[in-house]
């Protein structure tokens, strides 16, 4: 497994980490149902395969699936301290809609996860307006609240999640408060990370200190889809060469996958150790070739 220093925390992090919403949410992406037993003991063999290869990032939240995927990830991690031989890092969220009271969502998502502390909480978002923004750091809003519960020591870091490269990211970014940013990011969305300008929230997240995580890794199959309407008979599975890509970003501490499955998962084991696979961004972003070089008839 390959690891990275997970920006101005310090912490070490695996390179592929394993994304909860799957977890939890029913029919998200295929069909699946949490509470089927069948479906339950893919999940517990999956996870079980990730601990076996060295993830030690886990992601969750209290909404994917009314805390359905906390309890999971609680079970199946409860007395697990370590893989890969670094620490576990459990990370969770808080929406906003738990504003006037961020202790009791975390104090239920630590009942749930069976841990008296977590090592990251989010505010789990995926656009946030400026209204919104203004009332998160505002004094005693939910910024405030945080760094609280951080001072306490039930989080270690705090972070935010969002899925824009817009004004209230960038504020965020900028405000000093949290330690990571988890954003989306991959061959389609590729908004947070625009290397011929530069410009983009990952840059700026990493100019000051961000850990930087990154959601939909595979598109959560839009990219797969589209393959499938422009050419049904289409059989090449791209999942591998997508992960690649985000994990060829160098700004990319984390790349989550959402994994229900132990095949899926020791393939995606296998993709962080395979070095030889990543690309070279600012190749595939270059805009002219050298004549003779195009494999065109001259």
């Amino acid at each position: 497994m390959e690891y990275a220093t997970f920006g101005g925390t310090g912490a070490t992090v695996s390179r592929i980490g394993f994304g909860g919403a799957t977890l939890g949410l029913t029919n998200y992406v295929e069909a699946f149902d949490p509470e089927d037993a069948g479906d339950r003991a893919r999940m517990f063999e999956a996870i079980e395969s990730a601990l076996d290869g060295g993830i030690n990032y886990y992601d969750t939240a209290p909404g994917y699936g009314n805390g359905a995927s906390e309890q999971v990830l609680g079970e199946a991690l409860q007395g697990v301290p370590t893989s890969g031989g670094q620490p576990l890092f459990v990370a969770t969220k808080v929406g906003y809609g738990a504003r006037g009271d961020v202790r009791a969502s975390l104090e239920a998502s630590l009942t749930r996860l069976r841990r008296d502390s977590v090592d990251l909480l989010q505010l789990h978002g995926e656009s946030w307006t400026t209204q919104q923004t203004d009332d998160i750091l505002s004094p005693r809003g939910m910024a405030e609240q945080l760094l609280s519960l951080k001072d306490e020591g039930l989080v270690k870091h705090i972070g935010f999640t969002t899925e824009d490269n817009n004004d209230s990211a960038y504020r965020m970014i900028a405000s000093g408060v949290f330690d990571t940013i988890q954003v989306c990011y991959n061959l389609l969305f590729q908004h947070p990370y625009e290397p011929s300008r530069p410009f983009g929230a990952m840059l700026e997240a990493d100019r000051h200190g961000l850990g930087i995580a990154t959601m939909r890794t595979t598109t959560s199959g839009t990219f797969q889809r589209w393959v499938q309407l422009v050419n049904p008979a289409n059989t090449f599975d791209y999942s591998s060469a997508l992960v690649q890509f985000v994990l060829s970003n160098p700004y990319v501490d984390v790349a989550l996958v959402g994994m229900r499955d132990a095949d899926v998962v020791r393939a995606n084991v296998a993709l962080a150790d395979d070095l030889d696979g990543r690309i070279g961004l600012d190749a595939l972003h270059e805009k002219y070739v050298t004549p003779g070089q195009t494999g065109r008839a001259q």
